[in-house]
C-alpha cells in the first residue's frame, strides 16, 4: 500500500573564482571577492551547499581523499575546484596561489570521537585529523576557521596502549589544539548547536568551533525554532516533511519469499519488532499516527519516534537508512480473492462497511 501522510500540523591550480551570489552575504563573515572558501573533508557536498546558501557564492576548493566522495561533490558543485588527496598531502601554498583565504572549513572524521562507536578501540591517526587546521593557520592564515564535529570532540585526549582514550587526560589534546590556535593570533569560541533549533527537521547536535584573526567578534546565530507552543519562536519542523508519502510501505508481516521479491528483509529483528509494538501502543492505540522506528545503532532501548517531531541523526550505515516508517491502516479480513486484491484504508478515512460475521 501507499503511505498516507499524517494529519497536517502545526587539487594543479584552481580555476578563477566565480563569485555567483545567490543572496546578500551574511554580515557575520562578509567575504571579499578575492577571498577563497575552502572545504576540507568535503564529502558529497552537504556542507558546501550550506556554506553557499549562507555566503551567497560557491565553495572555491574542496578536498577529500575518497574518489567517490569527490565525484559526488563535483556533481553537486561544478564550479568548485576539486582535490582528491589526503588533506595532509595538499600543497596549501600552491593551491591558494597567493590569494587570501576568507573561510577554511573542517569537518574531520567524527566516528573515533562519537559515542555511537561504543567501546571499540580508536585510531590515533584519525583522531588527529583536526591538527590540519593548524597547518592551514600557520601557512596561509585563513581569516575565519570553522570546525564541526560531534560534541565528544571536546574530550579529545591521549590514547592508551589498548586503543582506548585515557580517562584521566580527557580533553587535554583539545585544549592544546585551541591554545595553539590562540597562539597563532586567533580568537576561538565553541558551542554545541542542535539543528532543529535553527529550522532543520532533525535533532542532530554538533560542536562548532569558530576561530578568526581579523579583529571582528565571533557571532552566533539566534535560535529560531522551539517545541510547539513557544510564544516567540517557530515550531520545530517535523520528520513528516522528509518522507515521500507516495512510496509503498511493505507490510511487516511479509513472508521471507515475499520480502525477497521486493528487496526488503523479513522477518524483522526481534528488537525492531519490540519497538514496533511499543510504537503501536503509543502512536496507534493511543493516537492513530504513523511513527518512526530506529533500525540501526541499537542502544538497548525500545524507543520509537513521533512523526511530528524532528528526526534523529541520519547515518550512512546500514544501506537503506537507519529509520523505518510504520503506518497503521485498517485491512479488510474478508472479500479479497487474491493477494493483489487485498484492501485497506487509512485511519483518517471512514471505515468500510461492517459485516455481521
Amino acid at each position: 500500500m501507499t503511505a498516507t501522510p499524517p494529519h497536517p500540523r502545526r587539487h594543479s591550480e584552481p580555476p578563477p573564482i566565480t563569485p555567483r551570489r545567490t543572496h546578500k552575504p551574511s554580515p557575520a563573515i562578509a567575504l571579499r571577492p578575492d577571498e577563497l572558501i575552502v572545504d576540507n573533508f568535503a564529502g558529497g557536498g552537504g556542507t558546501s551547499t550550506g556554506i553557499q546558501d549562507a555566503l551567497g557564492r560557491p565553495v572555491d576548493i574542496a578536498i577529500n581523499h575518497d574518489p567517490q566522495a569527490i565525484a559526488m561533490h563535483a556533481v553537486n558543485h561544478p564550479h568548485t575546484h576539486h582535490l582528491c588527496e589526503s588533506v595532509w598531502k595538499v600543497d596549501i601554498a600552491a593551491v591558494v596561489a597567493g590569494r587570501p583565504v576568507g573561510l577554511a572549513w573542517f569537518s574531520p572524521d567524527c566516528k573515533h570521537f562519537s559515542k555511537a562507536k561504543g567501546g571499540k578501540p580508536v585510531e590515533k591517526k584519525i583522531r588527529g585529523l583536526a591538527w590540519v587546521a593548524l597547518k592551514w593557520a600557520g601557512l596561509v592564515r585563513p581569516r575565519v576557521i570553522i570546525l564541526e564535529n560531534v560534541e565528544e570532540f571536546q574530550s579529545w585526549g591521549p590514547v592508551l596502549g589498548n586503543g582506548q582514550p585515557c580517562p584521566r587526560r580527557k580533553g587535554m589534546t583539545f585544549k592544546r589544539w585551541v591554545t595553539q590556535l590562540r597562539n597563532l593570533g586567533y580568537t576561538v569560541e565553541w558551542r554545541e548547536l542542535r539543528a532543529c533549533d535553527y529550522g532543520a527537521p532533525t535533532i542532530r547536535k554538533r560542536l562548532f568551533v569558530i576561530a578568526r584573526c581579523d579583529g571582528h567578534p565571533i557571532t552566533w546565530p539566534d535560535q529560531t525554532h522551539a517545541p510547539e507552543g513557544d510564544l516567540f519562536l517557530k515550531p520545530y519542523r517535523t520528520a513528516a516533511e522528509c518522507i515521500d508519502w507516495s512510496l509503498p510501505c511493505p507490510s511487516i508481516f511479509l513472508t521471507r519469499q515475499q520480502a525477497r521479491a521486493i528487496g526488503v528483509n523479513r522477518p524483522l529483528a526481534p528488537a525492531t519488532q519490540r519497538r514496533i509494538a511499543r510504537g503501536i501502543k503509543r502512536y496507534v492505540l493511543d493516537a492513530p499516527q504513523p511513527f518512526i522506528v530506529p533500525i540501526a545503532h541499537y542502544d538497548g532501548t525500545d524507543r520509537t519516534l513521533p512523526i511530528d517531531g524532528p528526526l534523529t541523526t541520519i547515518t550512512a550505515h546500514p544501506k537503506g537508512g537507519s529509520h523505518a516508517l510504520v503506518m497503521p491502516f485498517i485491512s479488510s479480513y474478508y472479500g479479497a480473492k487474491t493477494p493483489e486484491d487485498a484492501r485497506g484504508a487509512g485511519l483518517h478515512m471512514r471505515i468500510p462497511g461492517a459485516v455481521g460475521h
